[in-house]
């Protein structure tokens, strides 16, 4: 339970970020400053709100339980998952999506195919959002039950209605300056906890010594590649096909909550500092979610639910204050998660969808009201899909699960989009309907096609497969854009050579 300075340093962070967000909505009187800040924001605070908004409290409890469960594996999805593709997303794409002066992904894939593959994509990317937004919400649940004793739905309704009041005052410009205290605290709070749970263990070869002589099925928690075999869900396969070739530049590149950030820097060149800051960051980030799930196997064996380690390793390894910092940190993640999804979604639906079937000659207010409207309601539904990540072996896999029904189709269009000037639109809009229906058949008859429970990995590769050679056939009997249209959505290496300075 919190003590009560516990509970001070909670309300007061919670305060905090209300006043912040509230602080920052005086620079919102247009959508443009609504959606994209102005374009005026620098690659510092953007790349910290970059690293914040991608690991949040799903991170905190869903990778922690992913280590109780299987080990140091799951820490691929950051090391090797991330950074390669961050790097290619700032030197290539992130350019181009800049220059073109986008709102979102889908408006490129619009401009490069054809509306229909913008429409698709968007509605895809908002229904993921929105049940994201569930699972984010369980995962909040679930520690407050752990930590205060609350129920589920009364966590989740709290939960929501602090974050939804915070959220629906700030535009892009208050999420990226609040992500910005909010990365502090989770570093402070997470590093915090590493150090004393490894004190608790008595140190790392004391921890490893307890987990091999816990018996076999631990043998392999501390081995970084997982042999092909195994009954994790990250066999070595799987993170070098599906995670590193597939899921991790799909999520990077075509992710509307992370690229949105790299559309508000001031100029080209911020936009790419951002990337690369946020990927150096991204190499901590193992080392703060993964480790307490790892080291509480030896103080809390035998959990039911091993997304219940890190909730159980604050409860009973932090002491007084550093709990309630440990909780603000998990609120940093949760908040700077939702508003982060909020903020993309409204951004999606009003610019990809509203504004070009529902209203076309609407002013900029009423798209503003709209954005906000949005946000409301994606709220409302977070709230309504919660549950549905109780139906799967961890909160992270339900994530990735969602994630691997489209997202390596999207990636396919998006790399023969950037680097094949004869992909077609109906090449595009092809491959992005086949490959979302094979992944989807896949999953259905999962257990005709893969050894392991859980096969998003493999899901996403040769979804990705299905939807690459399915836009090359296409494309190969079909009509091109011409080159006057192509230029600036296709890849020019003198095009990148004329990079903005700062």
């Amino acid at each position: 339970m919190l003590t009560g300075v516990d509970y001070f340093v909670v309300i007061a962070y919670i305060i905090g970020m209300l006043l912040l967000g509230l602080y920052f909505k005086r620079f919102v009187d247009s959508s443009e400053d609504y959606f994209l800040g102005g374009r005026s924001l620098p690659f510092w605070a953007i790349g910290m709100s970059i690293v914040v908004s991608d690991i949040g409290a799903l991170d905190f409890v869903g990778v922690s339980g992913q280590a109780y469960r299987y080990g140091v594996s799951v820490g691929n999805f950051d090391w090797v998952g991330s950074v390669p593709a961050m790097l290619l997303a700032a030197f290539i794409f992130i350019p181009y999506f800049w220059r073109g002066g986008m709102y979102t992904i889908p408006e490129y894939l619009g401009k490069r195919y054809n509306l229909s593959v913008r429409t698709i994509a968007s509605l895809t990317w908002i229904l993921f959002f929105a049940l994201d937004l569930g699972v984010l919400f369980w995962s909040s649940a679930v520690l407050l039950n752990v930590l205060l004793g609350w129920t589920i739905w009364s966590s989740i309704l709290i939960t929501a209605g602090v974050v939804g009041l915070y959220t629906y005052f700030g535009g892009i410009t208050a999420v990226i300056m609040t992500d910005v205290v909010q990365m502090v605290i989770m570093f402070v709070g997470g590093a915090a906890l590493v150090y004393l749970s490894l004190d608790a263990v008595g140190g790392w070869d004391n921890l490893v010594d307890k987990v091999y002589n816990m018996g076999p099925e631990y043998r392999e928690h501390f081995h970084i590649i997982q042999p092909s075999d195994t009954k994790s869900p990250f066999p070595w396969t799987g993170i070098l096909f599906g995670l590193t070739f597939v899921m991790s530049n799909a999520y990077m590149i075509g992710n509307q909550s992370i690229v949105q950030r790299c559309l508000t820097a001031k100029n080209e060149w911020h936009a790419k500092a951002s990337m690369i800051l946020a990927s150096a960051l991204k190499m901590a980030i193992p080392v703060l979610v993964l480790f307490p799930g790892l080291m509480a196997i030896v103080v809390h064996p035998g959990l039911a639910d091993g997304d219940q380690a890190l909730p159980m390793m604050i409860k009973t390894i932090l002491p007084p204050g550093l709990v309630g910092l440990m909780f603000a940190a998990f609120f940093a993640g949760l908040m700077s998660s939702v508003d982060s999804l909020l903020n993309s979604t409204a951004t999606l639906f009003t610019k990809d969808i509203y504004e070009p079937f529902i209203k076309k000659d609407g002013d900029d207010d009423h798209y503003l009201k709209v954005g906000k409207l949005t946000t409301l309601v994606l709220l409302l539904i977070g709230v309504a899909t919660a549950p549905i990540s109780s139906g799967f072996p961890g909160i992270y896999v339900a994530i990735q699960t969602f994630m691997s029904f489209f997202q390596g189709p999207l990636f396919a269009i998006l790399l023969l989009g950037i680097f094949w000037k004869k992909s077609t639109p109906l090449g595009g809009l092809s491959a992005l309907v086949i490959g979302i229906g094979s992944a989807i058949l896949m999953h259905i008859f999962k257990g005709q096609f893969f050894h392991i429970e859980d096969p998003f990995l493999f899901i996403s590769w040769w979804s990705f497969l299905v939807g690459f050679v399915v836009n090359v056939v296409v494309s190969l009997m079909t009509r091109p854009h011409t080159k006057e249209h192509l230029k600036g959505l296709v890849y020019d290496p003198k095009i990148l050579s004329t990079s903005k300075e700062i």
